[in-house]
């Protein structure tokens, strides 16, 4: 049993099980109330699971693409979460997890998934299909690119505003079951910070 946070785009908490499926799920879509919001999810979908915390296997962190901000809210949330309840955190790309919606939902073949990156960019990431077990078999990406530059143009495209904690969470347990490797432990945010260290002091003239 995994409770699972996303806020790659919107801010999304979820308490799923391999045999259950999803239990209980909190997302709020604004993408700039990160921090305002993530406790509270947290709580509200603890609370209308009924799940205690003890019960809990560990905790799933979506660890984007997505923008730095919003991004490391979710995954510093799953980590200070995970601390407190001695559970262990498991990183996923978020865009595996709109992937595996998509092929749950019954798509079949090659998938683009797309998220707004800002700027007027997109994080996009290339699928090549949904194996034996219902994994999304991730062909290249994730990365980012304008509109039009786009890789892999004749491909089917699954754009999302947000990313379902409980899609992430139900591919967690799946990814678990079937004895797969689960995600670098490193966020992708894919794009330098604006903030650059300082190159030493300036000179100062009369």
């Amino acid at each position: 049993m995994l409770l699972a946070i996303d806020t790659s785009a919107g801010s999304s908490v979820a308490v799923v099980d391999l045999d259950r499926g999803v239990i209980a799920e909190k997302s709020v879509d604004d993408h700039r109330r990160h921090a305002e919001v993530i406790g509270s999810l947290i709580a509200e979908a603890l609370e209308e699971s009924g799940v205690a915390v003890g019960a809990l296997s560990a905790v799933a962190a979506g660890m984007g693409p997505g923008p730095f901000t919003g991004l490391r809210v979710g995954i510093a949330a799953a980590r200070a979460f995970a601390l407190g309840a001695r559970k262990p955190v498991v990183g996923l790309v978020s865009h595996d997890a709109i992937a595996f919606d998509a092929y749950r939902g019954g798509h079949t073949g090659p998938l683009l998934v797309l998220t707004d990156a800002r700027r007027r960019e997109l994080y996009w990431s290339h699928y090549a299909g949904a194996d034996d077990a219902g994994l999304p078999t991730r062909a290249s990406g994730p990365g980012l690119a304008a509109p039009d530059e786009l890789p892999h143009v004749d491909v089917e495209r699954r754009e999302a505003a947000s990313v379902s904690a409980a899609a992430l969470g139900l591919l967690a347990e799946l990814t678990w079951a079937n004895g797969r490797p689960f995600a670098a432990d490193e966020a992708l945010y894919l794009r330098s910070p604006d903030v650059t260290l300082s190159a030493g002091p300036k000179r100062v003239t009369a």
